[in-house]
């Protein structure tokens, strides 16, 4: 009710007298930006899983470099980029199925980093809970910056490889008869995730960067049927998740990233809720 009876005090005030609360709007909105047009390809892609494994496999690099008091985000860059090697390199040589390699480094890489911020010479609990969960409100506008630029890092390679994206997605034959070389778009898009998850874990956390990663774009492909509205539709929905969960975080004392995480859950529900009341079949997708 106070939102209604003091409109401005609830909802603008909070993001204009307080510089962490704009930083955190800013930094929220760039975390959509990345996760929510990489994030479609994922979801489309049926890459879900292999998404959460990542977005935990970067918290080793996050420990070792916090530890050593180096540059925590190269260190997640490096910690994703040697799990994304070692799945590959497991599928390959492994007769286990895909999601049994994913699920031990996913099991390995989470317990590694436990281990480590745990030990004698790694940092307190709290320094855990901020990588596992984030610390939004306390990022710099040096960390906006680096946002700023992986982001549109993520954003460059989603538009030029979109299309060795949209055949591969659809018919892998088609992409090798075609010459786009789907092996090579695959990778590219794997290392787009990876990218695309360091930039977001300051913002909600590695447990939490999933939430942004597949709940925005799911939400989005029940509600628009080509697949530039979903990434639109997705970074839509994701930045209504990103200001009304700040806003209650602020007001009410909750934890910023997981309100905003669960905000995005809450709209595809409600989202799942109207299109089953509606009677709609199932999700039918166009170039």
């Amino acid at each position: 009710m106070e939102s209604l009876a003091s409109p401005f005090d609830w909802w603008v005030e909070p993001f204009i007298d307080n510089i962490f609360m704009r930083n955190a709007l800013w930094s929220g909105l760039l975390a959509v930006l990345a996760t929510s047009t990489v994030g479609t390809w994922v979801v489309l892609r049926g890459m879900s899983f292999f998404g959460e494994a990542l977005a935990h496999g970067v918290l080793p690099g996050l420990a070792i470099a916090f530890i050593l008091g180096g540059d925590t985000t190269l260190g997640a860059l490096i910690a994703a980029l040697v799990m994304v090697s070692g799945i590959n390199l497991i599928r390959n040589h492994s007769p286990l199925p895909d999601d049994s390699s994913i699920g031990l480094l996913y099991v390995g890489f989470l317990a590694l980093a436990v281990v480590i911020m745990s030990s004698s010479s790694g940092a307190y609990s709290g320094d855990l809970s901020r990588f596992l969960f984030g610390s939004i409100t306390g990022v710099t506008d040096s960390d906006l910056l680096r946002q700023l630029i992986i982001a549109g890092i993520v954003l460059s390679g989603i538009v030029v490889l979109h299309r060795a994206f949209l055949v591969m997605t659809f018919d892998e034959v088609q992409a090798r008869l075609m010459g786009l070389r789907p092996r090579l778009a695959h990778a590219a898009l794997l290392a787009l995730l990876a990218v695309s998850i360091v930039a977001s874990f300051q913002a909600v956390g590695n447990l939490l960067v999933f939430a942004f990663l597949v709940a925005p774009p799911s939400t989005a492909a029940m509600l628009v049927h080509r697949i530039p509205l979903i990434m639109i539709t997705a970074a839509i929905l994701g930045t209504v998740s990103v200001v009304f969960g700040l806003l209650i975080s602020y007001h009410h004392d909750t934890a910023a990233g997981a309100t905003m995480a669960l905000g995005t859950v809450v709209l595809f529900l409600i989202a799942l809720i109207i299109r089953t009341l509606a009677g709609s079949g199932k999700v039918r997708l166009a170039v």
